[in-house]
């Protein structure tokens, strides 16, 4: 595994990255020229962050993640919100949480509202569309806060693993008084790995999962109050994960 700065990749090579590497690590500038606007108007979504709910559902006892998150389908034409619905995720791609549904609360009317949001989500619908053929996608949406409050906060409980979907962006929102956050990327069959902090907001990761495997390592706090924002986009053919599942 190497350790180097941000191996950040030219937006003109996004689809060719995720074919060829299985990931893409994009920077903030070249984020908002993506989704068509401007870095101010993507931060007009960060406070928004403010306002998550507890996760009720961690099996390791924690009370340090806040979380909403909501779910849409981009058909090319347009993005439709979809009426309110659990997350799930298999055993096979989540040791820890698979096989539970877990209702969350939404992501808030007025954050969806924001020129922004459906401006960026589109916008990698449509890479994703570029690198596997044009159709509809099922995007889930996750507004994530870990925090220090208990002197650690767990961005991956489950560990280094894979979602279970065909492609999945990370996005740092905003990292405040906190060490630690790193970000690894693995090969799923193979030796080569990348790590990496993300420190500015809007850097975006973006991932073929199928290909790789990816986690972040624990923040620990550097003031009394730390923590770490992120927004996490899957994007499944077919169907959502769990429709059927009882």
């Amino acid at each position: 595994m190497m350790t180097s700065e941000p191996p950040y990749t030219d937006p003109s090579r996004l689809a060719e990255a995720l074919r060829g590497d299985g990931y893409a690590l994009v920077r903030p500038a070249d984020v908002a020229r993506l989704a068509g606007c401007s870095l101010p108007e993507l931060q007009a979504l960060a406070p928004s962050w403010d306002h998550l709910e507890l996760d009720n559902y961690l099996k390791d006892g924690g009370r340090y993640r806040r979380r909403r998150h909501s779910c849409f389908v981009d058909s090319g034409a347009a993005l439709e919100q979809t009426a309110h619905r659990a997350h799930w995720q298999p055993v096979e791609y989540n040791a820890l949480h698979g096989g539970m549904h877990r209702l969350f609360e939404p992501i808030q009317d007025a954050t969806i509202a924001e020129p922004a949001w459906g401006r960026l989500l589109r916008a990698l619908g449509a890479v994703c569309s570029e690198v596997k053929g044009a159709q509809p996608w099922y995007v889930e949406a996750h507004q994530f806060r870990i925090d220090t409050a208990d002197g650690i906060g767990r961005p991956t409980p489950e560990g280094a693993h894979r979602d279970g979907v065909d492609y999945v962006a990370v996005i740092l929102i905003d990292r405040a008084g906190i060490k630690g956050g790193e970000t690894r990327v693995f090969e799923a069959n193979g030796p080569r790995g990348q790590r990496f902090t993300m420190t500015e907001p809007w850097t975006m990761l973006l991932l073929d999962d199928a290909a790789v495997i990816h986690e972040s390592t624990p923040i620990q706090p550097l003031a009394e109050h730390g923590h770490r924002d992120t927004l996490v986009l899957t994007w499944r053919a077919g169907s959502f994960q769990g429709e059927g599942v009882e």
